[in-house]
């Protein structure tokens, strides 16, 4: 029997913005809560995406000429304490393993929170010479981290990421790296997530632990929140002369290396969620949706009908497009919003009358329009995938654009993240006037912009040293 029920209500996008992101990612089937609190089940829809954003990405670390290799999971307690301020900065988030096989370990275990340490040790290892650097590679693996709040994707004691790690003969090696990474998530962001976003040196409170710099990727969630969707690091020689990494140079010397690393993560997924989701539920760019192209057959239990969906799905994915014939017993109406909650970029409903005028009606989930085109036109339909990219992004970064603001004060600051806004103002540089940025507003120093434009300090009245975007983060 057919199944009519249509997926059920999620929650207003403008009124209640966080039940609705979990309404979405729940009902869309992109994860499930885990047995042990605070971790996630991603499920094949989620995980597809994953799937593309890993792929794409890892294509651009190729081509860079970096190097995937792997590291184990447990970390001794001995090499976390190696790097005083890193250390101090994971502790509160560390998972310790103290009894295996049945007794009790000689020496605590960390479940990986990062892996600069046993990264770093293996370096020492590797490096003798300036004729192995630089050494740049990468590992895909999962991190526990134990967080007390959390929600699927934006924080979760265990998520899935990349990090890269490369070691260097020369600090401005090192540096000029990881601004090449920072670029190299930028470009990723707006070419395949159709995602735009601000980027820029992190400050002192919020830089990695044990980093020289950190530099981050800000994006603006549709409630005009910051998300964290990436960060690069100039480690300096700090993790080289916990662990060692040394190596003869040219000139004979003995020399300690130069260190940096990069990392994202399943938060990307919460990330283009919340950036192109409306009330029906997820926008999928069309670079990483599991399925490009859905084909829904009207009256496909007629003759021809379905034969003629497989066709064109078979002619779209000779294309390379990623497409689904939909020949489920739910009604198209069903089917329709089914699809469009899931965020496909395009429906294509084909039935006896379009087979008979030579035609197929599309549907473009951004904008919700319909338009007509000649049947298996599949260059038309790559078009328009790619027209949707470009719509997502001008979208984006024209609501991003305007709601970045300035301000010369506390109060405008506050006005202005209680707007929903990014809010650019100066900063002297003081610690002291940071925390009480947060402390008054709820808001975060994000990124330094390079442009420092503002005269004064909206905290103290000083000289600016920088101007800051300041936001609320989740």
């Amino acid at each position: 029997m057919a199944n009519e029920k249509f997926v059920s209500q999620i929650a207003d996008i403008e009124s209640d913005f966080p039940q609705w992101y979990t309404d979405v990612v729940i009902k869309t089937k992109l994860v499930d809560y885990g047995p042990v609190k605070g971790t996630m089940v991603i499920r094949p829809y989620g995980y597809a995406i994953w799937e593309n954003i890993q792929r794409e990405m890892d294509a651009r670390f190729k081509r860079a000429g970096v190097e995937n290799a792997y590291f184990p999971l447990l970390i001794p307690m001995s090499f976390m304490t190696k790097e005083a301020e890193h250390v101090e900065g994971f502790a509160p988030e560390v998972a310790v393993v103290t009894h295996a096989g049945g007794a009790k370990l000689e020496e605590p275990l960390v479940v990986r929170p990062t892996s600069e340490t046993i990264i770093g040790h293996m370096m020492g290892k590797w490096v003798e010479s300036w004729r192995d650097l630089p050494l740049r590679m990468n590992q895909w693996c999962n991190v526990m981290r134990w967080e007390k709040t959390t929600r699927p994707f934006l924080r979760t004691s265990e998520f899935l990421w990349q990090e890269g790690h490369s070691v260097y003969a020369t600090g401005e090696e090192a540096e000029t790296e990881t601004l090449n990474m920072l670029h190299l998530y930028e470009e990723f962001a707006k070419n395949v997530l159709c995602m735009p976003v601000l980027v820029g040196r992190k400050t002192e409170k919020e830089k990695f632990a044990g980093a020289v710099a950190t530099f981050g990727m800000e994006a603006m969630m549709h409630d005009g929140k910051s998300l964290q969707a990436g960060t690069t690091h100039y480690m300096g020689q700090n993790f080289a002369k916990a662990f060692g990494v040394q190596f003869t140079g040219a000139d004979g010397t003995l020399k300690y290396g130069y260190t940096m690393s990069y990392g994202v993560s399943t938060r990307l997924i919460g990330a283009l969620i919340m950036t192109h989701g409306d009330q029906r539920g997820l926008i999928l760019p069309p670079p990483v949706a599991p399925v490009e192209v859905v084909i829904v057959p009207i009256a496909q239990k007629k003759e021809g009908v379905l034969e003629a969906c497989n066709s064109l799905a078979t002619s779209l994915k000779e294309a390379g497009i990623r497409v689904k014939v939909d020949d489920s017993d739910n009604s198209p109406g069903w089917k329709f919003n089914e699809w469009e909650m899931k965020g496909v970029p395009v429906r294509i409903e084909l039935g006896p009358r379009d087979i008979e005028g030579g035609k197929m009606l599309l549907f473009r989930r951004d904008t919700c329009e319909k338009t007509e085109a000649a049947l298996g036109d599949v260059e038309g339909v790559k078009r328009l995938l790619q027209d949707i990219c470009v719509s997502l992004y001008d979208r984006a970064k024209e609501r991003m654009q305007s709601r970045i603001v300035n301000a010369e004060s506390l109060e405008e600051l506050l006005q202005g993240v209680n707007g929903g806004n990014f809010v650019r103002a100066g900063w002297c540089g003081e610690r002291a006037c940071e925390d009480k940025v947060k402390e008054f507003a709820q808001a975060t120093a994000r990124v330094l912009d390079e442009k420092c434009d503002h005269p004064t300090c909206l905290c103290c009245g000083k000289p600016a040293k920088h101007t800051v975007f300041f936001a609320r983060a989740y």
